[in-house]
């Protein structure tokens, strides 16, 4: 009888933070973080309401390729989430990506969330073939535009806001553009 052979995990690894799946295990942690409405509101979604909630975003959601957890070596639980979605707007070109990302309040401010976009972005460009990497956040987000900018992300457009939801600031990364000046170029080098 042939033994089921299980998908590899794949696991990418920072200075200070590995990158990984999510598990169903991480439930509870997820809830701790993504229950915080600052949380919520950053990214676009309501705040959890439970721990089954949270575990249903693992299974719906968090399980799609090239989502990771970001879990601080310190920390060695998931505080936050960086992500790869292919797709999702109508808009994007067939080799294109949009990168995501949101981080746990108690990690505010300690440039986790750049040094994990800088290892996806090596991940996009360099092992994947992505052409262009998209990043959104919403107008007033100023965390999240000081992410994009520190990764090298350059202003594309403004989608006005529409029922109740703030407008949506776009910029993109292409890969020609991250291997010849982008900062998360020269941090996922080690430079």
């Amino acid at each position: 009888m042939e033994s089921a052979k299980r998908p590899v995990e794949i696991r990418l690894e920072t200075e200070r933070l590995i990158l990984r799946p999510w598990r169903k295990s991480d439930a509870a942690v997820l809830y701790k973080y993504a229950k915080d409405e600052p949380v919520g509101d950053a990214a676009g979604w309501p705040p959890h309401k439970s721990i089954e909630e949270s575990e249903e975003v693992i299974r719906t959601v968090f399980s799609a390729p090239e989502i990771y957890a970001i879990v601080p070596k310190t920390a060695k639980e998931p505080v936050g989430c960086v992500g790869l979605m292919f797709k999702r707007r109508a808009s994007m070109k067939d080799g294109d990506a949009e990168i995501g990302y949101w981080i746990g309040v108690p990690y505010w401010g300690r440039g986790l969330v750049p040094e994990a976009v800088a290892c996806l972005l090596k991940r996009a460009f360099g092992t994947l073939g992505i052409d262009t990497v998209w990043c959104a956040y919403y107008e007033g987000n100023e965390r999240s535009r000081r992410v994009a900018e520190k990764c090298g992300f350059r202003f594309h457009h403004v989608e006005e806001a529409a029922y109740g939801v703030a407008a949506e600031c776009f910029t993109c990364l292409s890969r020609e553009e991250w291997v010849r000046e982008s900062p998360a170029s020269e941090w996922s080098r080690g430079k």
